[in-house]
């Protein structure tokens, strides 16, 4: 007979958040983070400003937060990496209860049985292993970018920005990323960084981090936003993004923005997965990833609100600046204002601050998997995993060299990945997710990790099962053609 344990019985190896406030902190440190404020205002600028940004508010509460409430419900049910949480969720639905008469014991009994098809079940792992996959690859160049804000702080503070012209800001900037050895060290200090960090496990390193960094980052934000109140393009600012010219909306825009919030939810990455089993049997998850998935969309907004009014004060053009936009445009903006030493400072750090709790995020899942099943340490996982990761870093060092004239279909190494994990990977691990909370994972266990009212859980259900499915892969299709 197979005693089933009920999920409150069942602990990570790994520990558990101290609290609800810290597993938000954490979940908020993992989806935001350069995502937020350095790719969302570039592709608001490439996909028309306030079309995109209604596009992406949409995407949030109807595709990416049913899906993220499922895979941090996957993730606390199962206590394991996203391979091992996806396959004793499989395990569990692939079984059904049979009740027989012993004879020879005389007594009535319950036994849990196989489904004919059981094997079928097993192969939605592959789901963890797609998203522990995609964190990599999207940390690779993640931490590539992340070393150009590390280099930019102290950019800022030589007064580097001062006078500068818009010439001069983007000399400085093609030389910086066209130099593979600035990048390279820059690179190798962030992955140090990120290693070190995740090495510490979850109450000493995860926990300490992001008790400080998130409550820093939200901070500095707010502080830079009411100094953007008073700059004369401020209204400007907010009028391209939040007046969308519907003109604009068409299948590129749309599986942007789709993306967008995929990428900056963490969604497909298994991040939420292993987030989701630290967190505590008693807390709410439906209103935990409510809350993240708010500040997220709000440290996205609050960042456009940020950077916009700079560029319209300055004169400067949203549209051309591409991956480049806050290194190229805003150093213009922060050398011609009064104190834009010390803003510029403040911003790239608050740059920083989101780029080390979301990378920690997009390691976790493969450093938790190689301890659960190979039984190596912590800080063994964190080296191998983090020296693979800075190997795939150089590539996109490169791509901005050397091999900048090399590509695949058209794309550098680093627009290939990019392009690849947020338009493809994610949005179809995103699918394959709510297609196993939907249809394949058992009502009662969803019930009961949900906890919510009836009708709460059917119309989370309904976006689960149907809409969200169906926009991605409408999406997701349009997207490819």
């Amino acid at each position: 007979m197979e005693i089933d344990i009920k999920p409150n019985q069942r602990k990570s190896i790994h520990g558990q958040w101290s609290s609800k406030i810290v597993f938000i902190f954490a979940a908020t440190g993992s989806a935001v983070g350069l995502g937020n404020i350095w790719k969302f205002p570039w592709m608001t600028s490439e996909y028309g400003g306030g079309a995109f940004v209604l596009i992406y508010i949409l995407s949030v509460i109807l595709i990416a937060l049913p899906i993220m409430i499922a895979e941090v419900l996957i993730g606390r049910h199962g206590k394991q990496n996203p391979v091992g949480s996806l396959k004793y969720l499989s395990n569990k639905s692939s079984t059904f209860d049979v009740t027989e008469i012993d004879s020879d014991l005389q007594r009535i009994q319950t036994k849990s049985k196989k489904y004919s098809n059981a094997d079928d079940y097993t192969n939605w792992q592959l789901v963890g292993w797609s998203g522990m996959i995609a964190g990599i690859l999207i940390l690779s160049f993640y931490s590539v970018i992340a070393g150009w804000t590390m280099s930019y702080i102290f950019k800022a503070i030589s007064g580097a920005f001062s006078g500068i012209t818009v010439e001069d800001s983007k000399s400085m900037f093609d030389t910086f990323v066209g130099d593979p050895e600035k990048l390279l060290g820059w690179h190798t200090i962030f992955m140090i960084l990120t290693c070190f960090i995740v090495s510490k496990g979850v109450k000493g390193g995860l926990e300490k981090s992001v008790k400080i960094l998130i409550p820093g980052l939200f901070l500095l934000l707010i502080s830079l936003a009411f100094y953007t109140y008073t700059l004369s393009g401020f209204y400007d600012g907010l009028a391209y993004m939040f007046i969308p010219d519907i003109s604009k909306i068409d299948g590129n825009v749309i599986l942007g923005a789709m993306g967008m919030a995929f990428f900056s939810l963490s969604i497909g990455m298994g991040s939420l997965m292993i987030y989701g089993s630290y967190l505590s049997d008693e807390s709410s998850i439906t209103n935990v990833t409510a809350v993240v998935a708010f500040a997220d969309t709000f440290v996205a907004i609050l960042a456009g609100v940020i950077i916009f009014p700079i560029v319209f004060t300055y004169n400067l053009d949203p549209s051309t600046a591409g991956p480049g936009l806050i290194f190229q445009t805003l150093p213009i903006a922060f050398g011609a204002m009064p104190g834009g030493i010390i803003i510029a400072t403040v911003f790239f750090i608050l740059l920083f601050f989101a780029a080390i709790t979301s990378s920690i995020s997009l390691i976790e899942p493969a450093i938790t998997y190689m301890i659960e099943k190979h039984s190596i340490s912590r800080p063994e996982a964190s080296a191998k995993l983090g020296f693979l990761t800075w190997l795939l870093g150089i590539g996109t060092i490169l791509s901005f060299s050397y091999a900048a004239d090399l590509k695949l279909f058209g794309f550098t190494f680093f627009d290939l990945l990019d392009n690849f994990t947020s338009k493809v990977m994610l949005p179809l691990g995103g699918l394959l997710i709510a297609i196993f909370a939907g249809f394949i994972v058992k009502h009662n266990i969803i019930f009961d990790e949900l906890n919510i009212s009836n009708f709460k859980f059917i119309f989370w259900k309904s976006l689960v099962r149907y809409v969200a499915p169906i926009a991605v892969t409408l999406i997701f299709v349009n997207g490819l053609l």
